[in-house]
Formats: C-alpha cells, structure tokens, sequence
C-alpha cells in the first residue's frame, strides 16, 4: 500500500507546466512542500497557537505568522512576483484552517508565476538581503527556510504528545506497507 497524505492542498492537477520544463520539478517541489507545511499546521488546534517549548522559543502562531509573510517577502521582493500587500497576508483572526488556507492560496498564485518564467529569469541575479544571487538559489533557498520551520512544529507536536505526520517518509506515528526508513546497514547496502 503506497502512502498517501493526509492533507492534500494542492493536487498534481493544480500544478501549471513549467516554461521550461527542466524545472518542472521546482513547481512540483514547491507544491509538496507547501501540501507537507498545511499538514503540520493542520495537526494544531487554535488553543495551540500560544504554545512554545522554552521562554526563548516562538509560539506556534508566531511562526505560522512568520511562514506566511516571509514567503510573501521571498517572492515579492527577492523573486519579483506579484503579492498581496504584507498587511492582508496573515488571516485575522489568526485561526489554524484559515492559515493553512491562506497558504494553499498564495501558494497556488505562486506556482501560476513560477511557471511562466524562461532559463535567463531563473539565473538572473538579484539582491538577497545584502547579498546577489541567482534567482533560482534563492528559490531554494525558500524551500529551505519553509522545512526548518515546519521541522520547529513537528517538534512542537512530539512535545505536545501529538502525533507527527509524515513528511519525506513514515514516522513513529505513521507507516505502511512498503514504507523502508533505511536505518539498517543491510537496507543502505540495497542498489
């Protein structure tokens, strides 16, 4: 039995073909990234949104909060898309579903621009912060930024005792059949 998501917020059917199709898989990538962040979010409660493991840790809300307008800033300001202005990207009042919502919906505009973009646009450089990078690291490095956070709440979920859904493969709480996590040498030996 192959596995199957529990939170599906953007089908395969959703995803616009790429211009160029070498980068298909940066579409495809972004849309399981932004499905595997709604399934994390998705495993809270608002009454969560006030947690936070230490004094010197975020809440729960103050990352969500943190995903959604650092991913507008990402793509509007370093990548050039079309975004809505930062003062009506985070829902109020600030409730889990309408958060993950609102970031299917971001997310799928996204996706509509990434895919009308030529070769020269994805390795044009462009200002980072203080630094100047292709187009296509900064993308990446998005990507990047969107896991360390969704790994902050999957920690959060195992401190709450809830279960941890799974992400590039089982979890404690979630396997099936087929399902190979690789943590024996005899596994790593397969070719």
């Amino acid at each position: 039995m192959p596995m199957t998501y529990s939170y599906r917020g953007i089908s395969d059917a959703e995803i616009p073909r790429a211009a160029l199709p070498l980068l298909q898989h940066a579409l495809d990538t972004y849309a399981s990234e932004t499905n595997k962040v709604g399934a994390v979010w998705s495993c809270f409660s608002d009454d969560d949104l006030g947690f936070r493991p230490h004094e010197k840790s975020s809440t729960v809300g103050e990352i969500v909060r943190h995903q959604l307008l650092s991913e507008r800033r990402f793509f509007g300001e370093f990548l050039g898309s079309t975004e809505p202005a930062a003062d009506r990207v985070v829902p109020a009042p600030l409730s889990v579903q309408a958060c993950v919502d609102r970031q299917r919906e971001l997310a799928v505009a996204r996706l509509d621009f990434l895919a009308s973009r030529d070769a020269n646009w994805w390795t044009t450089p462009a200002t980072f912060f203080d630094v100047t990078r292709e187009r296509i690291w900064i993308f990446w490095r998005r990507l990047q930024h969107t896991a360390h956070h969704r790994t902050q709440l999957a920690v959060y979920l195992r401190l709450l005792d809830r279960p941890v859904p799974p992400i590039y493969g089982p979890t404690a709480d979630v396997s099936w059949t087929g399902a190979d996590p690789t943590t024996t040498v005899s596994a790593a030996a397969r070719r």
